[in-house]
C-alpha cells in the first residue's frame, strides 16, 4: 500500500515514522487562550498534529438531550445543551486557532461530530477529518466526510469486526475513487482498563483490511500500551492532552500531561529505531564483540601439510580473529593444508587449498 500524505509533507505508511496526534478535544474548557497553550505544549512535546472537536449542537443532539438537566461533577451549566455550548468554539475562534497553530508549524484539525461540522471543517481547509467512535455507525456522516476527498482518520470503538468490515467496504468499494483513510483500534471507555485495549486487533485489521492504514486511539492510563501499539504496527496514534488530570471535564482523567506526552513521543521514536529491518544481518556495532569473543577454527592436533581435513581435525575457539570463522567448518572439510600447523594454532585462509 502506498504511503498516505496525512498532512502536507508528512506521510504515514511502511518506512514512515508513526504520526502522533495530540487530542485536545474539549480539554480547553472553552477558553481559547488555554487552547493555544495546549497547542503550544503539543508542539513542544513533539506531536505531529493537534486535534479539537467540532459540533453543531442541534445537529448532534435532539431537543430532549439538549434540555435535560446535567448534574455531573463535570458540568459547566445546568442543562446538557448549555454545558456543551460552553465548550464549543465559534467558526472565527477555530480560524484563530488554525492561524496560531500555523505560526507554530503544527497542523490542526478536528473531529466532525455531525454533518454540518464535516462541511465546516472542509471549508476551513483542515488536512484530514477525524470521525470519532460515536459516529462510526453513522453512515451518512461517513459518506459525507468521504465525499470531501480529504483523508479520514476513523476510530472504531463500540464496534465489532462485522461492522468494521462494513465500513471498510463502504470506504474502499462503494466510494469512487476509494477514500484514503486510517482505522484506529479504540476502546471507548475513559479511562480504558488495560486488559480491554486489545491491541492485537491491529494484527486483525492489517490482515483483513489491506487498503486501510492502521493506528491506535488510546484512553488508558499511562503510555506503555500506546508504545506497544506502535511496536505492533500502528502508523498513527492518538492520545488526549491536558495540563492537569484533576481538572473538571470527563476526558482529563484519561489524558496525558505534557511531560507524559513528551516521554511517549520519545519512546515511540526509540521503538521505531529499534524495529529496524526484518532482515537479520551482522551489525556494525557487533564488530568489537566479534573481535573479542567470536570463535575461529584452530587445529585439534598437529596437522602436516597435504593432509585432507576432517571435522575432527578442527575445533572452534576464541583465537586470532583473523582466522577462518567457526561457521565455515563444513566448507573446510575435504580441503588440504599447504603447510604444517601445530596443535591449537589458528587456521588462516592462506593455509587451505
Amino acid at each position: 500500500m502506498e504511503p498516505l500524505e496525512l498532512v502536507p509533507g508528512r506521510y504515514i505508511g511502511e518506512g514512515q515514522p508513526c504520526f502522533v496526534i495530540a487530542e485536545i478535544g474539549q480539554n480547553h474548557q472553552g477558553d481559547i487562550e488555554l487552547a493555544k497553550t495546549l497547542i503550544r505544549r503539543a508542539k513542544d512535546c513533539g506531536a505531529d498534529c493537534v486535534k479539537l472537536q467540532m459540533s453543531s449542537l442541534p445537529a448532534k443532539f435532539n431537543r430532549c438531550a439538549l434540555s435535560r438537566p446535567y448534574m455531573s461533577e463535570h458540568a459547566w451549566a445546568d442543562t446538557y445543551g448549555a454545558h456543551k455550548k460552553r465548550l464549543e468554539f465559534s467558526h472565527e475562534q477555530f480560524m484563530e486557532l488554525q492561524e496560531y497553530a500555523s505560526q507554530l508549524d503544527i497542523p490542526l484539525t478536528a473531529s466532525a461530530m455531525d454533518i454540518p461540522s464535516v462541511y465546516a471543517l472542509h471549508e476551513l481547509g483542515v488536512p484530514f477529518i477525524k470521525v470519532g467512535s460515536g459516529d462510526f455507525h453513522n453512515l451518512p456522516l461517513l459518506r459525507t466526510a468521504a465525499a470531501t476527498s480529504k483523508p479520514l482518520v476513523v476510530s472504531t470503538g463500540m464496534s465489532d469486526i462485522e461492522w468494521v468490515s462494513k465500513v471498510y467496504e463502504e470506504l474502499t468499494i462503494i466510494q469512487d475513487p476509494p477514500t484514503p483513510f486510517v482505522f484506529l483500534q479504540c476502546t471507548s471507555a475513559y479511562p480504558t482498563p488495560q486488559e480491554q485495549t486489545h491491541i492485537r486487533v491491529l494484527d486483525t485489521y492489517a490482515q483483513m483490511f489491506p487498503h486501510a492504514h492502521i493506528g491506535y486511539s488510546g484512553h488508558e492510563l499511562g503510555i506503555h500500551v500506546t508504545i506497544a501499539a506502535v511496536a505492533r504496527g500502528a502508523r498513527v496514534v492518538e492520545r488526549h492532552l491536558t495540563l492537569n488530570r484533576n481538572w473538571k471535564g470527563s476526558d482529563h482523567s484519561c489524558s496525558l500531561e505534557p511531560h507524559e506526552l513528551r516521554e511517549l513521543v520519545k519512546a515511540i521514536r526509540t521503538v521505531e529505531a529499534a524495529l529496524g529491518s526484518p532482515l537479520k544481518a551482522f551489525q556494525p556495532c557487533e564488530e568489537a564483540c566479534h573481535m573479542k569473543l567470536g570463535k575461529s577454527l584452530v587445529a585439534a592436533r598437529r596437522i602436516q601439510a597435504g593432509h585432507m581435513l576432517e571435522e575432527s581435525d578442527l575445533v572452534a575457539k576464541v583465537a586470532d580473529p583473523r582466522g577462518i570463522p567457526a561457521q565455515r567448518l563444513d566448507s573446510l572439510v575435504g580441503g588440504y593444508l599447504n603447510r604444517d600447523v601445530e596443535e591449537d594454532e589458528s587456521i588462516m585462509e592462506a593455509d587451505v587449498l
